[in-house]
């Protein structure tokens, strides 16, 4: 590869790190809770005051698009709880299916306990709703009870939160994210009054094109937009809310990682385009980049800003202003359904998640603790987007008892976000960076030189691309040397990727390679080659090693390999490491401590020698 080739395919590389960024979230979700709060609030202050009728007046009034003598007719409100929240709805699709196919969601052993915490944070708010509203119009809004609104949970836990709680964030996503889909299927299944068949069946068809177009492998946007639209009509007209159509077609768009031979294709637009700058290479180029990524990661990159900024801040202010007055309030203070609503979401969520969590406990991954998790469970009462768009679907003709349920989800937001700062508060504060292993060595999980079950124990975080690594890889060397079959040694990824931007792909690699059983031959390899750790390097020390290269691409687009390093990445940081390498020794029956100070074979070799001493003192020196 040419020198421009490379750096075309690390600008590819960047882009498709800004995309996982924008998935997470990182530095935009309190942003996008404040935009969703402040439209609450302009919602609340329109419909209160002295022009409060304009409120109503605006969003009832009526648009319609018409064809021939056949058309839609719907208020502002509803263009925007029906239509516009359709691809809000659709960005949740996006993601769904990405969690399932490369994400949080593909090991479901992982998943398992936000999994169920999720199940029983849907189940409990209903019932306790329903203690209140067994029967009658009322009962028919239990379905407000049971959603999270991820917007606003992330944004208050990135406010009101713990510092270092990148694994409650993670919990709490893949539970937010099965939420969604157990919503999503409520309004589905208990939302719709009647079915017109034939407009359904255009809209299955519809579905069926969106199916055909990914098995043709077309990956342009356009083609998908139009059957979009016209699967959209068609499902609003059938009597299933049109806002499915969204969840429904993003669930069949592909997602996947980066093809290497694209990834080639484009860098090679891209040198075409820089050595003769012109309209149609650029074109090329764009198009050739935009290739190489997953449709669905282009369109949750296009389309989460518009939602997060734009669409979930005018639903709330179609949909938030409630007229407070002193019946309004009074009827609210007096009825089951508002207090069944704050119920269900304030203490069935608190309970139902951190109780369902509690039984699991054990399964609990390293570094969260169920203080953090009960601090979760009660920011995730902040119902509001789709319970108000629940509101809306059950209680459509009654507006006095869609005041009351609306009342209902903002007193409950706010007491649940009080209620997790409380429980943030109160909960033991960490007395600063432990010095004790976060993760016990599994044998299962961990790459392990030596005996599994051998009396002593290091335990390196280490980057690829550190020359310190590197030199401490001689050091181990001499003291496994010194020890023999004494002395387990296990590495873990710490890659600082501000520092070293090929180490992240680098660890990934050696995780694919072990799938391969090669990950100590990888390792020895690339410290050896620290200083060609590009793709193009990755490609050669690939054929070096003599791995299948087409199972080795495989492995490293599926998404587990990533998740992996992530892992080791995250307790790192969990840890509060001050950087690589980052030693932990042990000896059986004791839970590694950090290493402070020099990390030569000769410190090593002695700290681990008094350590052994001091656990047995009649075991003989080696």
């Amino acid at each position: 590869m040419t020198d421009t080739t490379v750096r075309s395919t690390g600008r590819l590389r960047g882009v498709l790190d800004r995309i996982a960024e924008a998935r997470r979230g990182d530095s935009s979700e309190s942003l996008a809770a404040v935009f969703l709060l402040i439209a609450t609030l302009l919602a609340l202050l329109w419909a209160n005051s002295p022009w409060g009728w304009t409120y109503e007046a605006f969003w009832h009034t009526h648009i319609s698009f018409t064809v021939g003598g056949t058309g839609i007719d719907l208020d502002l409100q509803h263009w925007v709880n029906d239509g516009l929240m359709a691809l809000f709805f659709f960005v949740i699709g996006l993601e769904v299916k990405r969690e399932l196919a490369i994400g949080e969601l593909r090991d479901r052993s992982q998943a398992m306990v936000p999994l169920t915490a999720a199940i029983a944070g849907l189940a409990l708010p209903a019932v306790l709703f329903l203690l209140l509203n067994p029967s009658g119009p009322e009962a028919s809004a239990w379905g407000v009870v049971i959603s999270t609104d991820t917007a606003f949970l992330l944004g208050a836990l990135a406010v009101i939160g713990p510092g270092k709680a990148e694994r409650l964030r993670i919990f709490l996503l893949t539970l937010a994210v099965a939420d969604d889909v157990g919503a999503l299927a409520v309004i589905a299944l208990v939302y719709t009054d009647e079915l017109h068949w034939i407009p359904l069946v255009v809209a299955i068809l519809g579905l069926a094109a969106v199916w055909q177009l990914r098995r043709l492998r077309v990956w342009r946007g356009g083609g998908y937009l139009v059957v979009s639209l016209i699967t959209w009509v068609a499902l609003h007209e059938s009597g299933v809310h049109a806002t499915l159509a969204g969840v429904l077609i993003a669930l069949l768009l592909p997602v996947y990682p980066p093809k290497r031979r694209e990834v080639e294709w484009a860098a090679e637009l891209t040198k075409r385009f820089r050595q003769s700058p012109n309209p149609e290479y650029a074109r090329t180029a764009r198009l050739g980049l935009d290739r190489a990524v997953s449709v669905n990661e282009r369109l949750m990159r296009l389309y989460q800003p518009y939602t997060a900024f734009i669409i979930v801040p005018l639903f709330a202010l179609a949909n938030a202003g409630v007229a407070l007055t002193g019946e309004t309030l009074l009827a609210a203070a007096t009825s089951p359904l508002t207090w069944g609503i704050v119920l269900g979401l304030v203490v069935g969520k608190f309970l139902g998640i951190t109780g369902s969590t509690a039984l699991l406990r054990r399964k609990l991954p390293p570094g969260l603790t169920m203080s953090q998790v009960a601090g979760g469970a009660a920011l995730s009462g902040i119902g509001f987007t789709i319970s108000l768009f629940i509101v809306d679907l059950a209680l459509t003709d009654d507006e006095a008892l869609a005041d009351q349920a609306r009342i209902g989800v903002l007193v409950a937001s706010v007491l649940a976000a009080l209620l997790g700062a409380v429980v943030f508060k109160v909960a033991p504060a960490p007395e600063g960076p432990s010095m004790e292993l976060l993760r016990p060595v599994d044998p299962r999980r961990d790459h392990v030189r030596g005996p599994v079950d051998a009396p002593l124990t290091i335990v390196e975080y280490a980057d690829f691309e550190c020359p310190f690594c590197g030199k401490a890889t001689g050091s181990m060397r001499q003291v496994r040397e010194h020890f023999g079959d004494r002395l387990r040694y296990v590495f873990r990824h710490f890659p600082l990727d501000e520092y070293h931007p090929d180490a992240r792909q680098a660890a990934e690699f050696a995780e694919a390679a072990a799938e391969q059983g090669r990950f100590w031959e990888a390792h020895d390899h690339l410290f050896a080659h620290a200083d060609a750790l590009d793709r193009d390097g990755l490609d050669a020390h690939a054929a070096a090693l003599g791995l299948d290269v087409e199972r080795l691409e495989e492995d490293l687009r599926d998404g587990d390999t990533a998740n992996r390093v992530a892992d080791d990445d995250i307790d790192a940081r969990t840890s509060d490491l001050p950087g690589t390498p980052t030693f932990f020794l042990g000896v059986t029956g004791q839970t590694p401590t950090r290493l402070e100070g020099p990390h030569d074979a000769a410190t090593l070799i002695a700290m681990l020698e008094r350590m052994a001493t001091a656990a047995s003192p009649e075991a003989p020196r080696s």
